[in-house]
């Protein structure tokens, strides 16, 4: 098929233009290199089956153009992290919500089938754990901050289904679950490359709130992998999926792992709320997703392990740190053997 994949040139988004080339994709990709990087694509550059185009989803002229030449629409493109959330709530309302508003629409006048990765924070301040992609989503005052991204990602929802409805679009929704692994960055507040890098830098790690709240992360080759066979599933389209691993684990235990996998003599440090992101900032404690509608409808399981990622996301880390370029993109497959 020739995919097109906005947001391409991001973490999630470049791992996944490596699946769809492995598996024999013309790869088309647009990204406006806000949070993404072309550092993640380099390899893919000279590849015949792959282009790219830096530039915004916003722009509706562009988007015409590559979903009239594509058969199928990944959107990743999105404002990512608390941090720039926090930071940059109308740059995240606008990317989002005016984004999915551009893509949607190019992709309905030719009725082109799109997945639209959603988010977990979508569920809010939501205590029904597991969370279900039927359940209620609890979002928080509109005061905070920090649920202008959970509301923009359930307005993308929203629309994406109205299309589906309305305009008979074959849409899917993904709602993934704090996936991390290589090229992630944490320079937009993600924790487990935060720690690792505090980590091999022998700096304090700061855990934020007391460390109690707990999250599942997962491995972004098996997100990658759920992606691609939804994508291709004829009963997904309108339909929401949780995606994402069910292993569960507290931030402070989580900071543990990272000090024992790397040997680093470092210490853990708590940094309350207010002071890392904005007075009455609020967090979810637990994050947990119930995933047996993907397990049902394309045999979803998260197979990799947390200790195996937390090696993988090292290992990527040292090799960046000593120029060590990424010359192969990861396999699909568990990572066991990559990181023994």
């Amino acid at each position: 098929m020739r995919v097109l994949i906005t947001g391409g040139a991001g973490f999630i988004g470049s791992h996944l233009a490596d699946a769809c080339i492995a598996r024999g994709d013309e790869v088309f990709v647009i990204d406006d290199l806000s949070t993404g990087t072309l550092a993640n694509i380099r390899h893919l550059e000279s590849h015949p089956r792959f282009h790219r185009t830096i530039d915004s989803v916003r722009n509706e002229e562009v988007v015409e153009k590559l979903v009239d030449a594509c058969d199928v629409v990944f959107h990743l493109a999105a404002a990512v992290g608390v941090k720039l959330i926090v930071e940059s709530p109308v740059r995240t309302i606008e990317t989002n919500v005016r984004g999915t508003e551009v893509v949607l629409a190019a992709a309905a006048r030719q009725q082109k089938r799109v997945l639209i990765t959603s988010t977990s924070e979508v569920y809010g301040l939501s205590e029904d754990v597991p969370f279900r992609e039927d359940a209620n989503l609890v979002m928080g005052a509109p005061t905070k901050g920090r649920w202008s991204y959970a509301c923009s990602k359930a307005i993308d929802e929203f629309l994406a289904l109205a299309y589906h409805r309305e305009k008979k679009l074959p849409a899917v929704i993904v709602r993934l679950f704090n996936t991390v692994g290589p090229r992630q960055v944490g320079r937009y507040g993600m924790v487990v490359p935060t720690l690792v890098a505090q980590a091999l830098d022998g700096a304090p790690l700061t855990v934020y709130g007391t460390g109690t709240q707990t999250r599942c992360f997962g491995y972004v080759g098996d997100a990658v992998e759920a992606l691609v066979q939804l994508m291709d599933h004829p009963d997904a389209a309108g339909q929401v999926f949780n995606i994402g691993s069910n292993e569960e684990i507290s931030i402070t235990r989580l900071a543990e792992r990272v000090l024992a996998l790397t040997g680093s003599p470092s210490r853990i440090v708590y940094v309350p709320y207010t002071e890392a992101y904005e007075q009455g900032f609020e967090d979810m404690p637990r994050r947990v997703p119930d995933t047996s509608k993907a397990e049902r409808v394309i045999g979803f399981r998260a197979r990799t392990r947390l200790d195996d990622i937390l090696r993988a996301v090292i290992r990527d880390i040292t090799s960046r740190r000593d120029g060590v370029p990424e010359a192969e993109p990861l396999p699909l497959a568990p990572i066991a053997e990559l990181v023994s």
